[in-house]
């Protein structure tokens, strides 16, 4: 059988697929796009990020975060390293790289050419099987003429995803941070209520054996017993507050089972002697914040889009087909083969769809993406005013409270002790000064985790994971593991 012009007609399609670019090694990575990710957290909470793909990297991990918790009193930049190692959904946000990677890789592949051979007259006595061979090779010339197009797209698509999980990240130290803020508080403040409920026990039971004597009527006592009552209440719902409190911290970073067993101080830490400016706040927020550069990559990928809906406007499929058509003739008694090449060219006629509505779809995604980058920029400089005033005013609240009241309370109990002993005044007047001291220590405690709030709140509106962005670490003052034993 002669099929000497086949090889052009062949040739011809897979001429076109081997114009094809090679495909970066950034996409086939085995952590693709993971190393970017990670290079920009360390500056910006300065804690340490890693991608388990692997059951012996899971294990190494899970060693590292039980010498780190278990039996121990943590700090929030333990919490925070905890939760960055072993939250599973932020491994799975790391996945997301990866399959982002893998689009853009597959987007670089050029696409496979279909094969087709056929066989006509089969069983034909008189031409032994068969009567005619047809091969046919199909290839998308579209595939080849857009492919720069579609890798640009899938590219920003894959930037993007690392921003996005550089997002996540933030996100989730910024959470855990706040979380054991909260938790730590929130244990603060039941040491605080017990206190005051110890103080209003001696007050409830001296009115019960002043009362027994007649030295106080039935309204003196069910006034001190009415207030010990609700205080017990509030003692309960600040422990459940607190357990619950933790638990959250819990969950953030991942634990379970015999990781639980972790304790977090008994107080806040005590309050800076003094906060800094943090100058040009808006210019380093849009400089630093994830979350905008994430829109502005969605609005190159738009960009893209648009030129890609522009050049397949009117023709969206063009194929070529190339191949042969070989027949057998018996003439005479001899057989003869002719070989026939043939090329065919398909692409739809744009009868009906001219491309005009995937054009204005293409230009109003482009708009949308726009606004959402402009919103975006302002919100981001809102952010980043409102964190710095908040930061500033809840330290001035906690000094006031700290510097002021408490001091006022101490002298007042002080004072109604010092005229107690000289039996100028009586006991229940004391205890009400013990009470108001305590309910001022109370107020400067929440003043207090205010304030470390605020702190935290500026540095995730300057790199983003806030609550404006969807974390970041506290600036300034570190949040170390106060006194006791923890709870």
């Amino acid at each position: 059988m002669r099929i000497s012009k086949s090889p052009l007609a062949i040739g011809f399609p897979l001429l076109l697929g081997a114009c094809a670019t090679a495909v970066p090694g950034v996409y086939t990575e085995q952590k693709a796009g993971f190393a970017n990710v990670a290079g920009q957290i360390t500056p910006a909470i300065g804690k340490r990020a890693v991608f388990a793909q692997t059951q012996a990297e899971n294990e190494a991990l899970s060693r590292e975060v039980h010498g780190m918790v278990h039996r121990r009193t943590i700090s929030a930049d333990t919490a925070v390293q905890v939760a960055l190692l072993n939250n599973k959904g932020l491994q799975a946000s790391y996945a997301n790289v990866g399959l982002s990677a893998a689009e853009a890789w597959q987007q670089a592949t050029p696409e496979n050419p279909v094969v087709s051979i056929g066989l006509l007259g089969i069983g034909a006595p008189e031409l032994g099987a068969y009567r005619a061979v047809e091969g046919l090779i199909r290839t998308n010339i579209l595939d080849a003429t857009t492919r720069k197009q579609r890798m640009a797209i899938a590219d920003a698509s894959f930037r993007q995803a690392q921003l996005s999980a550089v997002n996540d990240t933030l996100t989730l130290a910024n959470q855990t941070r706040q979380a054991w803020i909260n938790a730590v508080a929130a244990f603060e403040t039941v040491g605080y209520l017990t206190r005051a409920k110890a103080t209003s026990d001696a007050g409830s039971e001296l009115a019960l054996r002043l009362g027994e004597t007649g030295a106080l009527n039935k309204a003196g006592q069910a006034r001190e017993q009415a207030f010990n009552a609700e205080l017990a209440g509030q003692l309960a719902r600040a422990r459940l507050d607190a357990a619950k409190a933790k638990e959250q911290l819990t969950r953030l970073m991942g634990l379970w089972g015999a990781e639980v067993d972790f304790y977090v101080p008994d107080a806040l830490p005590a309050l800076p002697g003094s906060v800094g400016h943090v100058t040009d706040i808006e210019a380093k927020a849009l400089q630093n914040r994830v979350d905008l550069r994430v829109a502005k990559l969605g609005l190159e990928a738009q960009a893209w889009a648009f030129g890609l809906t522009d050049q397949t406007r009117i023709v969206s499929d063009l194929e070529i087909v190339a191949g042969f058509e070989a027949e057998r003739e018996v003439e005479d008694g001899e057989t003869e083969t002719v070989t026939t090449p043939q090329v065919e060219v398909e692409f739809a006629i744009p009868v009906y769809d001219s491309g005009k509505a995937r054009m204005r779809t293409a230009e109003l995604s482009y708009l949308q993406a726009a606004n959402v980058l402009a919103e975006r920029a302002v919100n981001v400089r809102s952010e980043a005013r409102g964190a710095e005033t908040a930061y500033h005013a809840s330290y001035q609240i906690a000094r006031h409270y700290r510097d002021v009241l408490v001091p006022l309370r101490t002298t007042a109990e002080e004072e109604g002790l010092l005229s107690y002993n000289g039996m100028i005044t009586n006991t229940f007047e004391l205890l009400t000064d013990v009470r108001e001291k305590l309910s001022a220590e109370l107020e400067a405690a929440n003043a207090k985790r205010e304030f470390y709030m605020a702190q935290a709140d500026l540095t995730a509106a300057i790199y983003g994971g806030g609550a404006g962005s969807a974390g970041a670490g506290g600036e300034g003052v570190s949040l170390a593991a106060g006194g006791g034993a923890g709870h």
